[in-house]
């Protein structure tokens, strides 16, 4: 009895922590379309750094993250604000975050030319999640093109 109570409290936890990180994934995507799309218009060389950054941030094959950005495409036409997104990120750990931002510097100068509304958005997401602004400035000299 005790065994199948442990089991069902598992299988509960397992499908709760897929499920987190799974809306993780989402945000993360999401965050990273907005500075794609911080012009209105989503370039290709942007579209190839999104794909390329979340395979290495998230660590997943490039098929998952073509999906995971259909799907982040999608959900910054219906959201509100930067906060729908980075609402669901307090639980991350400090590494994980700065792994972000720089994620989001790296799809900003894809193209070789950084926005002012790209780096608006970096700057909001980066207060948002509690990534200070050594941190912030470290990460953007770090994939600043030279």
């Amino acid at each position: 009895m005790i065994a199948k109570i442990k089991d069902f409290l598992n299988s509960i936890i397992e499908t709760d922590v897929s499920a987190s990180e799974e809306d993780h994934r989402i945000a993360i995507v999401s965050l990273l379309c907005e500075v794609c799309n911080a012009n209105h218009s989503i370039a290709h060389k942007e579209e190839a750094a999104v794909i390329r950054t979340l395979s290495k941030l998230l660590h997943i094959e490039t098929v998952k993250a073509q999906e995971l950005l259909e799907i982040g495409k999608e959900e910054i036409k219906s959201s509100n604000s930067l906060f729908d997104f980075t609402s669901q990120l307090s639980d991350l750990d400090n590494e994980t975050r700065i792994r972000l931002i720089s994620s989001m510097w790296e799809v900003a100068y894809a193209d070789n030319h950084l926005d002012p509304i790209e780096e608006s958005i970096i700057r909001k997401v980066a207060a948002l999640i509690y990534v200070g602004h050594n941190e912030f400035i470290r990460t953007k000299l770090a994939v600043m093109p030279s």
